[in-house]
């Protein structure tokens, strides 16, 4: 960052006074709490979030220092307020790659291509020629769990993943959600989540200190990076 673009010592500072005040409302809020799920504990935790943020990235920038501690940030989801007994349930799945060797990428999914090819006796289509193209072949041949454990093999590099099954009362209709398969999700009628990151390397050791999380590996891929970690939230 440019010296111009620098935040001042007295932005620091008014950001560091508003964390004090964030801290002072959360803690008035966790007082008067009225239950477990009480709002006005979740508002303050989440202005208090917000501003620990703010605080965090001006001291950076100013000082190139960091705060000793991590706030979870106000995308936590929210308390479970789906039905007690579903008679449905969908599950969401992203899983993210690099692109990491493209010319392996081509090479196997032009394997694949010159079997069907072979299978069918008719001329390949020559889809495998460009990386989107065989992203298409090797998806359409393979289940993605079977690209998750074999990544390595089709020239991709593991990203974040991240698994949440919701629940519903009745199943959806046939084709209903197709065209929009990832909105109009309830985060209240999200059961549980788990999430695959090399972020939580940091976070070894300090499992004993967090509720409702679960950091066994979310496979047996062997292929996976030793020190990944999952953080499962369970309602």
């Amino acid at each position: 960052m440019s010296d111009a673009a620098q935040p001042t010592a007295a932005e620091v500072r008014a950001a560091a006074e508003a964390v004090k005040t964030a801290l002072d409302r959360h803690l008035a809020a966790v007082e008067r709490r009225s239950g477990e799920d009480d709002p006005a504990v979740s508002e303050a935790f989440n202005q208090l979030a917000a501003a620990a943020e703010v605080y965090d990235e001006l001291l950076y920038d100013r000082y190139d220092e960091v705060t000793p501690f991590e706030i979870p940030g106000a995308e936590e989801l929210p308390p479970y307020a789906g039905p007690e007994e579903p008679n449905a349930i969908s599950v969401l799945i992203r899983r993210d790659y690099a692109v990491a060797e493209p010319q392996r990428l081509l090479a196997q999914a032009q394997r694949v291509e010159a079997a069907e090819y072979d299978e069918s006796g008719g001329p390949a289509d020559g889809a495998a020629g460009t990386v989107p193209g065989a992203l298409g072949v090797l998806f359409g041949e393979f289940e993605p769990d079977e690209i998750a454990s074999r990544h390595k093999e089709f020239g991709l590099e593991e990203g974040d993943s991240t698994l949440w099954v919701t629940a519903a009362d009745e199943p959806a209709e046939p084709g209903e959600w197709l065209e929009t398969p990832f909105e109009h999700i309830d985060p209240q009628g999200v059961v549980c989540r788990f999430d695959v990151s090399a972020v939580f390397d940091d976070e070894d050791g300090d499992d004993e200190d967090l509720e409702f999380v679960d950091d066994t590996d979310a496979d047996d891929d062997t292929d996976a990076a030793a020190d990944d970690e999952v953080e499962g939230v369970r309602r």
